[in-house]
């Protein structure tokens, strides 16, 4: 036994001396004949290797990796795309439902970033910053009067929680400087939530997050409160976001163990997602209003209530994406959003509408033709939905799959301010600077209105608001005073969502605008319906 214990140190070295060697050989034999085979490199990898190492020219490798990672998801479906690290965190963000920064919302007039709208209880409120103070500086960084974009600004304000950040701010023709605590911001999903009368409420949501299910919830309860009895659950231009989020918003309006949606892939298993809860408006009436920009999540909750008929549907044609996407994280802090499945609803049916795998433009271009073909004029029909395969509903309706969700009462799309200078009020940023400098100068009659309820029913000032926007737009070269009388109705109408929005954000833009908002009329009609 001593003499073992002697030798043992010297054993246990070699040993280890020679499980190096194993490993050094193994490291050294990738793509090598022999006992340690493995598999051999792909020919996309090896003509990476011969660029690296043989090409004329000095290339950067990254972006040419990037662009050969684009070009294969290239040939895949058109929701399968490569992040680059310097948007993935933006992105993120997005999907999370919140960012560190200083809670303003602002834009660039004249060379000049003005601050439009401040956070309540945020850090640049509680800092003092107030709507219509222009920042000036940015620590040391002068912002005013050289080109800024507003991309800079906002990577320059935005930062780690409980940074400090100080701006230089004109205000009253006098600089102040403000040193503002960065803190955590919510990016809401649910923009809006109110009683449009004593039963019906209406709630706006914009996205899937991972806050959306939460929100919504919390809104609804206060609706309830107020005596909800019929809801108006509007999804128009919402782009989707996380399944999971839609599938438990279902549940709240769905009994039982209905089935929600389910997900299928060549290389993934047939998952079921059910009703697990009681959910908390599973009696009432309930319409859904959709449009082009109804996509993806949004989609899957709107056809499990058209399934089930426990919803009805109104407005146009929603997008047509029924792929599922994961997000892989790459090495080098990219990531890849791969589609894994196709989901389909209650019924079976899948609603993605037809693409080339090698050409995405026409798949793009899609929802544009829709206007020039008149669909969103006329409504669509069966047999315009690239044959798309008849489904019935739980009572027995015929649905339609392959083209996106057909609502079941069409409303067509608004075609007035058509007119010349109308399309140039909008395309330039001419109205958005009129709306701020209208309501700068105007603040204290704003100010009045304590609610925006109160400014839809209190503001009769209509006709000097009018020949405001006229002689604003005047300086532009935008003659207002020869346009058609429903083109002005409509930008009339259009000019006091947006003031209602500069003062109460987007709860203020949407109880001004639904007012005259034919979607919503035709849902306030079909909710009073004995």
């Amino acid at each position: 036994m001593k003499k073992l214990q002697v030798w043992l140190p010297l054993l246990f070295a070699v040993v280890m001396i020679f499980g190096m060697l194993i490993g050094y050989r193994l490291s050294g034999n990738i793509g090598s004949r022999g006992f340690f085979k493995t598999k051999k490199k792909a020919p996309v990898e090896e003509v990476m290797s011969l660029i690296s190492q043989r090409y004329v020219d000095s290339v950067n490798m990254d972006s040419l990796g990037d662009n050969a990672i684009q070009g294969m998801l290239a040939h895949l479906d058109p929701h399968s795309i490569f992040i680059p690290p310097v948007d993935l965190t933006e992105i993120n963000e997005d999907l999370q439902g919140n960012f560190e920064g200083i809670g303003v919302e602002f834009q660039i007039f004249d060379d000049t970033v003005n601050i439009v709208s401040v956070l309540a209880d945020g850090p640049s409120d509680k800092a003092g910053l107030e709507i219509g103070d222009k920042i000036v500086k940015v620590n040391d960084s002068l912002v005013a009067g050289n080109g800024i974009t507003a991309d800079k600004i906002k990577k320059m304000l935005r930062g780690p929680g409980a940074s400090k950040v100080i701006l230089g701010i004109m205000r009253n023709r006098q600089m102040k400087q403000f040193p503002v605590e960065r803190g955590t911001i919510p990016l809401p999903a649910v923009d809006v939530h109110y009683m449009i009368d004593k039963e019906t409420g209406f709630v706006h949501i914009n996205k899937f997050s991972e806050t959306t299910h939460a929100e919504f919830v919390q809104a609804l309860q206060a609706l309830q409160k107020q005596g909800l009895q019929k809801l108006i659950l509007d999804l128009r231009g919402n782009g989707g976001g996380i399944l999971q989020q839609a599938v438990a918003m279902a549940d709240d309006f769905l009994d039982d163990e209905k089935l929600i949606v389910y997900t299928l892939g060549v290389n993934s298993p047939k998952v079921e997602y059910h009703c697990k809860i009681d959910g908390l408006f599973e009696k009432g009436k309930m319409v859904v209003l959709t449009d082009e920009g109804t996509a993806s999540a949004s989609e899957v909750l709107a056809g499990a209530l058209q399934d089930w008929d426990r919803a009805t549907i109104i407005g146009r044609r929603t997008f047509g994406k029924g792929l599922v996407q994961e997000q892989y994280q790459l090495s080098d802090g990219s990531a890849v959003r791969l589609t894994v499945a196709r989901y389909y609803t209650p019924s079976g049916r899948s609603i993605q509408k037809p693409y080339d795998k090698d050409d995405h433009g026409a798949y793009n271009d899609e929802v544009m033709n829709r206007f020039h073909d008149g669909e969103v004029l006329h409504g669509d029909t069966a047999s315009n939905l690239h044959g798309g395969k008849i489904f019935k509903t739980h009572a027995g309706r015929i649905v339609y799959g392959g083209g996106g969700i057909m609502p079941d009462i069409f409303v067509p799309f608004d075609t007035s301010t058509i007119d010349r200078n109308v399309s140039m009020l909008y395309a330039s940023s001419t109205l958005s600077r009129f709306v701020y400098a209208y309501y700068m100068q105007h603040v204290a009659e704003m100010k009045q209105f304590k609610t925006a309820s109160d400014f839809v029913t209190g503001f009769h000032d209509e006709n000097n608001l009018w020949n405001s926007l006229v002689s604003y737009a005047a300086k532009d070269s935008i003659n207002l005073k020869s346009i058609p009388e429903r083109d002005k109705q409509v930008l009339m109408r259009r000019l006091k969502a947006l003031l209602g929005r500069q003062g109460w954000r987007l709860e203020g833009y949407f109880e001004v605008s639904n007012n005259t908002d034919p979607v919503v009329k035709k849902a306030m009609e079909e909710m009073n319906k004995p």
